[in-house]
């Protein structure tokens, strides 16, 4: 049988919650260290891959086109690029699965950065998509771009995680 004290602290989080929050800086943590390994993956892949016509170059409608291309480098593409690809994807589930973990945990400054950051994410995931189909430097740097814009985000995520644990 337990005991309680007459002084608890009311504003203490519960162990369920402490466990999110770890969770929640595991995650974030992850997400960073997958974002800079697709970077790496990216630029060895600008480097040292030539990207010929394929079937879904110069799409006229860009979704099929996209899907044609993404199909094309994982059954033809240079191993730098099929990496790149399934990181990606890796990525993709990874900010879904900790937004939907952050909005369970009901912390709006979390909920913002997360989402911002995975809209990054989404967006850099796209332009990656638009560089396979139309072979453009221009889609190139702005993958790049929002992929350290979304680094930035869930490194404040891994930082507000750390703050204010009580609320």
């Amino acid at each position: 049988m337990r005991i309680m004290s007459e002084t608890t602290d009311a504003t203490a989080p519960s162990d369920a919650r402490l466990h999110d929050l770890s969770a929640i800086r595991r995650m974030a943590f992850s997400t960073v260290c997958l974002i800079l390994i697709q970077a790496g993956t990216g630029m060895a892949a600008n480097l040292h891959v030539n990207i010929p016509d394929h079937p879904g170059s110069d799409p006229t409608n860009y979704f099929t086109g996209s899907v044609r291309s993404i199909a094309w480098v994982l059954s033809n593409g240079a191993v730098v690029l099929v990496i790149h690809v399934v990181f990606g994807f890796a990525l993709a589930v990874l900010v879904v699965s900790t937004l939907i973990r952050i909005v369970k945990l009901k912390r709006p400054s979390l909920n913002l950065w997360t989402t911002i950051g995975a809209l990054f994410v989404i967006g850099a995931g796209l332009s990656g998509t638009s560089f396979l189909d139309f072979n453009n430097n221009m889609s190139s740097f702005i993958m790049e771009v929002l992929g350290f814009a979304s680094a930035l985000c869930y490194t404040v995520v891994l930082f507000l995680s750390y703050e204010h644990p009580y609320h």
